[in-house]
């Protein structure tokens, strides 16, 4: 394909000049990308939000282990992360486990979904804690996760609009894609503090 040329979804080919229709000239490809570079330089300063790339999303992970003990996740470009059962489940507590990381991961989608909401409103916030709390039990013949329960602290400066805390941390939970994937509702009891 020549410089410049471009094949769209339908697979059709484009030459490396088309038509502004606003301005009825011909514009180079590379043109077009410079204009789109500064539009989206534009846009992250603005909202301050860097776009996500398109879906889908893959993403992949490695674990090595033996028939007991600890294992080690691994991903590339991340650190190893060691392992283990639970106490509950007769493992030796000292190691993330299985309901450990599931916990973990609904809390960083809160988190990182609420700072791109926050972002976007123009919200600023000093800090955020969470506690969550997740119960395992037996349901449908199947021992599985019923509950999970977000206990989000939001600290915002004296005078910020509560309300609006409240608002984005529910949006944040109801558009967080760990918590959306899961068959069961997670609750949120948020609270936000002044100073």
């Amino acid at each position: 394909m020549a410089r410049g040329a471009y094949a769209g979804r339908s697979g059709r080919r484009y030459g490396a000049e088309t038509m502004n229709p606003q301005r009825g000239e011909s514009l180079s490809f590379d043109r077009l990308a410079g204009q789109y570079k500064i539009g989206l330089a534009a846009r992250i300063a603005r909202t301050g939000v860097l776009p996500m790339k398109p879906l889908p999303h893959q993403y992949e992970a490695r674990l090595d282990g033996g028939s007991d003990g600890y294992a080690t996740v691994a991903s590339a470009g991340l650190p190893d992360l060691r392992v283990a059962p639970p106490a509950d489940f007769d493992g030796p507590g000292d190691a993330w486990s299985p309901e450990h990381l599931l916990l973990a991961s609904v809390e960083a989608c809160f988190m990182m979904t609420l700072r791109a909401i926050a972002r976007a409103s123009k919200f600023s916030f000093l800090a955020l804690e969470m506690d969550s709390e997740g119960t395992v039990d037996r349901k449908d013949g199947a021992t599985r996760f019923t509950a999970i329960v977000l206990r989000p602290r939001m600290r915002v400066a004296a005078g910020t609009d509560r309300d609006k805390a409240l608002r984005l941390m529910e949006k944040s939970e109801k558009a967080c894609l760990i918590s959306a994937s899961l068959n069961f509702a997670v609750r949120l009891e948020p609270e936000v503090l002044a100073g």
